[in-house]
């Protein structure tokens, strides 16, 4: 039986099928007595190991199988429910993970598990507990001394060929080897930084551990890269040794010996380029549920039935086909503006009915396709609880995640790449904003510290916001070491507002050791951060309150490039206001308008709304004031502002256009569209007009 074609199905089921036994095993952990809880983690255990064996990946059923024992022993009654079960069991479930992506990653799937296995072994047949921390000690004391151990890589005769014929035009072959300081929190973010200052030296060739080990913190403090570059040792050393947290690095000269072929290797090599550290995967698939009952026998070939037929109903397309499609819609949607506007012009009946019924199906498409791309943050907050109770074990704090928003759906596209830093803002969180239980005591606060992770929409943005109820953020620390490092000046500084004050902490080379002890840590890893959401053309804000907590806001483009817009008229220019940031529309009085701290405000059902006129924001040549005013109520989450124009055009959609990059910087405008009489609309951005 050929097993290929259900190789995407089994690495898709199992992925799901170890999240519900991570969240699962988050919820016995809260609720040791509820055997349910453990039925619902037996269940997907035993539906992985069959899937597995019938794959032919021996080591991945047999660590499920040994799991599922475990899970019988507690669901029996034979053994009670503790943190340190639950911790052998979670080492279980993360090795599981690791042979299922090496899998995805074209692999065999094979890993030592020998270690984990005999620990399960001991906690089926109900040994002591203090077995398993000598085990642990044991292995420690065997990690600490491999740690010492320097990588010694060998070439395959491709890498053979690229570093001789490279020496033949001048270049050098060097193998870095990279150590991080001990305390280091945020490893994949300094790996990226020194992939990054390496991939500027010259070309990456071999990586050891293999880059997507690196990405997901699966290696203890050293990792080798091999280089071929024109830049001298030393040069190439001091650059790396600039990297925040990077304790020591050794360059050495790769020499081959000639006519000597070296033995392939067991490690899992994976050649980086530049594109490869951001994205572990190049050719993302669009996810897609899929049902396959993987126990089938397999001597027999599969006879097709009805039933066969009516499970397979879904299919995995790969996003750059999703992009070329939304590409060539975009196009469509002018050209059916453009219809519209002809048909108006003519008014021919028979042309009119034509052009709606187009205009109804084109829409009805429209949804379809946007609906492909869109998925819900759920996908990324879904590992970050029990990333959560790690550290907070680690740290020997107290700690309740908080998720909001879950359903919130965002392009895939940005969803791909969310996920490193709300990672690292999370951890930020934890551990420099968090305090430990006794400063809490001490501070009036409960024991348990509350982190939040929340999304929501507003108008054509997704906002995620982590807060925490930690010790916040000191405005005269950060800027004391701000004037220290030359950030800004003394006199630049004494005016600054709160917020940016709190924002320094994003610059670039903020975030160092000694940062960390005098502005409680804020700072680690956000410089990276701040760069991936800019790449996607988001934005963060940070609000805090000494001694209450903090929060940082993420604002990210829907990139989604059809939106329903209002058109409004300033003068002779049409602007277009996204829907979803609409309230309502109202004329008011010239009278109706009153004055407030220097602003000009209205009373919108009891409440007092700003007003912006557009003919300020965007300088426009004013006419006389009339005695009526158009304005278009909008909001951004529990804020609400209210734009004055001219007058109201209608309602329609649009293809939302970059700027491009001449005109990355205009204030309060996302972008541009083309009407369908030709003319361009610039799209008011209007979180930026309510901040």
């Amino acid at each position: 039986m050929e097993m290929n074609q259900y190789l995407e199905v089994f690495i898709e089921e199992s992925k799901e099928h170890l999240q519900t036994c991570n969240v699962q095993l988050l919820e016995l952990e809260k609720n040791p007595e509820d055997l349910s809880i453990v039925n619902e983690i037996f269940r997907s255990a035993h539906t992985l190991k069959g899937m597995a064996a019938t794959m032919g990946y021996e080591d991945l059923a047999n660590l499920t199988h040994q799991m599922e024992n475990v899970l019988d022993a507690i669901r029996n009654s034979k053994i009670k429910v503790s943190s340190l079960i639950l911790d052998v069991v979670f080492m279980a479930v993360d090795d599981l993970e690791a042979m299922v992506f090496s899998i995805a990653e074209g692999g065999d799937g094979k890993r030592e598990v020998s270690e984990i296995v005999q620990k399960l072994a001991m906690i089926e047949k109900g040994e002591s507990l203090g077995s398993l921390k000598a085990m642990d000690e044991a292995a420690a004391a065997v990690m600490e001394a491999e740690t010492a151990v320097t990588y010694h890589p060998e070439y395959d005769q491709f890498e053979q060929t690229v570093i001789q014929q490279s020496k033949e035009q001048g270049f050098q072959c060097y193998e870095i080897s990279v150590t991080l300081r001990e305390d280091c929190l945020l490893k994949a973010a300094r790996v990226f930084m020194v992939f990054e200052v390496l991939e500027k030296c010259g070309e990456v060739i071999k990586s050891i551990p293999a880059v997507n080990v690196l990405e997901e913190e699966n290696f203890d403090q050293s990792f080798l890269v091999s280089i071929v570059t024109i830049e001298s040792q030393e040069d190439i050393k001091n650059k790396i040794l600039k990297v925040s947290e990077v304790h020591n690095v050794s360059v050495r000269l790769v020499e081959l010996e000639k006519g000597k072929e070296q033995p392939s290797i067991n490690h899992d090599i994976n050649v980086p380029s530049r594109q490869e550290m951001p994205e572990r995967q190049p050719n993302k698939m669009e996810e897609t549920s899929a049902l396959h009952n993987a126990k089938k026998d397999e001597r027999k070939e599969p006879a097709p039935s009805k039933q066969a037929a009516a499970g397979n109903k879904t299919i995995r397309v790969n996003i750059e086909r999703l992009d070329i499609l939304m590409n060539l819609f975009e196009e469509l949607v002018i050209d059916r503006g453009r219809l519209e506007q002809i048909s108006n012009d003519l008014n021919h009946p028979e042309l009119n009915e034509t052009v709606e019924r187009m205009s109804r199906i084109s829409g009805d498409l429209q949804n379809i396709i946007l609906n492909m791309r869109m998925v819900p943050v759920e996908t990324v907050f879904n590992r970050f609880p029990r990333m959560i109770r790690q550290l907070a074990r680690d740290l020997n704090k107290k700690i309740e995640l908080e998720i909001v928003g879950a359903e919130t759906e965002l392009d895939r596209t940005v969803i791909d790449e969310i996920g490193d830093p709300l990672v690292h803002l999370l951890r930020n969180a934890i551990d420099h904003g968090i305090e430990t239980p006794e400063i809490r005591r001490q501070n009036g606060k409960p024991e348990e510290g509350t982190v939040t992770l929340k999304a929501y929409h507003s108008g054509n943005h997704v906002f995620i916001e982590i807060s925490d109820d930690g010790g916040g953020i000191s405005r005269e620390k950060v800027l004391k070491k701000a004037v220290s490092q030359g950030v800004v000046t003394e006199e630049t500084a004494s005016s600054l507002p709160d917020r940016q004050v709190y924002e320094l902490i994003l610059a670039s080379g903020f975030s160092t050791a000694e940062t960390i002890s005098d502005i409680s840590g804020r700072g680690v890893g956000l410089d990276v951060v701040k760069a991936t959401i800019e790449s996607l053309g988001g934005s963060i804000t940070i609000d805090s309150e000494l001694g209450e907590g903090s929060t940082f806001s993420i604002q990210l483009p829907l990139t989604l490039s059809i939106i329903s817009v209002m058109l409004v008229e300033v003068e002779k220019e049409k602007y277009a206001i996204p829907l979803s940031s609409i309230i309502e529309t109202a004329i008011i009085k010239k009278e109706d308008i009153l004055n407030a701290h220097n602003q000009k405000v209205i009373d919108f059902r009891g409440k007092v709304v700003p007003l912006l006129f557009l003919e300020d924001v965007f300088e426009v040549a004013k006419r006389e004031e009339d005695e009526f005013h158009s304005v278009v109520i909008v909001r951004k989450g529990d804020r609400m502002a209210g734009l004055v124009v001219d007058s109201f055009i209608g309602q329609q959609e649009v293809v939302l256009k970059s700027l491009g990059n001449y005109l990355t910087d205009v204030f309060a405008i996302s972008g541009a569209t083309i009407l369908g009489d030709g003319q361009v609309a610039l799209i008011v951005d209007c979180n930026v007009l309510i901040k």
